[in-house]
């Protein structure tokens, strides 16, 4: 009995050796499902409601620009060239800045590098992926007289009024973000100690900020006239519910609007700019404002000594080359 003609080798060759050294998805999957699962992770991982938000936000706007573009909506089909003609789109067509282009770019990024990590994908895309050189620019403060202009603007004869002067006040005084005031509860505030609870963070590090008398007075009177509520949460509405993170947003723009304040954005963060350059310029090291502004590298901290510092203008009296011409 002859052998059949087209009997295979049963040892493989080296291209049929190289495909089986390859990972293998687990499914084929499309880019809304690979988003649904990484979103899932996200929030068993306890990720904040806003970081979960911008995930799902800028995923979906990377999805839609491969719809426009007629690209494969397969997760495993999207390679690095179409994150390239991406990039070119936000710079040339939407006219985005580096920074806001980088933003981006790290949502995408950690999408599939889930992805890949959890072998879905055999190729990651954004592997190596480098984002934009950003031009470092000025770090935007208020002035003495113009937060003198801005704390003047709410009618403190009104509820409202005390309330979103409580908030500007906190910002300024402990440098906190917009969202970790947002999450604020009442029991956070511990007058007696001097501290106030920061539980809301966005590294998970929970911390407690100091707060000096003027703060705690106003604290005080705040938290009596907002007497009980069916929320724990410090900062309400007239109907006793939470103040939501975009209506809290919205307290410095309107405020310093009404004070006429020009030339700087009036925003949370320029008060937690302006907390540290206050505190720098009080005397204040970077081990105490990488502390309470909690950051988790000393990198913005140092920005901020650098910026401004006095001694440097100080001893710049001393040594001036001028000095002696």
């Amino acid at each position: 009995m002859s052998k059949r003609k087209n009997r295979r080798n049963n040892a493989l060759n080296n291209r049929e050796l190289d495909i089986v050294s390859q990972p293998v998805t687990r499914a084929i999957l499309t880019f809304d499902d690979s988003t649904e699962i990484f979103i899932a992770d996200a929030k068993r991982k306890g990720l904040r409601d806003f970081t979960i938000t911008y995930y799902r936000r800028e995923i979906s706007y990377f999805r839609n620009y491969l719809v426009r573009e007629d690209k494969s909506l397969l997760v495993h089909e999207v390679v690095r060239q179409d994150v390239n003609q991406y990039v070119e789109y936000m710079q040339n067509i939407s006219g985005l800045k580096n920074g806001t282009i980088n933003a981006k770019l790290r949502a995408i990024r950690s999408l599939f590098y889930y992805l890949h990590d959890n072998k879905y994908i055999a190729n990651n895309p954004m592997e190596k992926f480098p984002l934009l050189r950003e031009r470092k620019g000025n770090v935007e403060t208020f002035t003495v007289k113009q937060l003198q202009a801005l704390f003047n603007a709410p009618d403190r004869r009104t509820f409202t009024g005390q309330r979103d002067y409580t908030f500007l006040l906190l910002l300024l005084e402990t440098g906190m973000r917009l969202n970790e005031a947002s999450g604020l509860l009442v029991e956070d505030v511990k007058l007696s100690e001097g501290l106030v609870f920061i539980r809301q963070t966005k590294n998970h590090f929970h911390r407690y900020v100091p707060i000096q008398a003027k703060m705690r007075e106003q604290l005080k009177r705040y938290i009596q006239i907002r007497g009980t509520a069916e929320c724990e949460h410090l900062f309400v509405t007239i109907d006793g519910t939470p103040m939501q993170r975009a209506a809290l947003q919205k307290i410095v723009a309107k405020y310093g609007n009404e004070a006429k304040i020009k030339g700087v954005r009036c925003s949370p963060h320029t008060l937690r700019h302006t907390f540290a350059k206050m505190s720098v310029m009080n005397g204040a090291g970077v081990f105490e404002l990488q502390k309470i502004l909690g950051h988790s590298t000393m990198e913005m901290v140092r920005t901020y000594v650098n910026l401004f510092s006095s001694d440097v203008y100080e001893k710049h009296k001393s040594f001036s080359p001028l000095n002696n011409l």
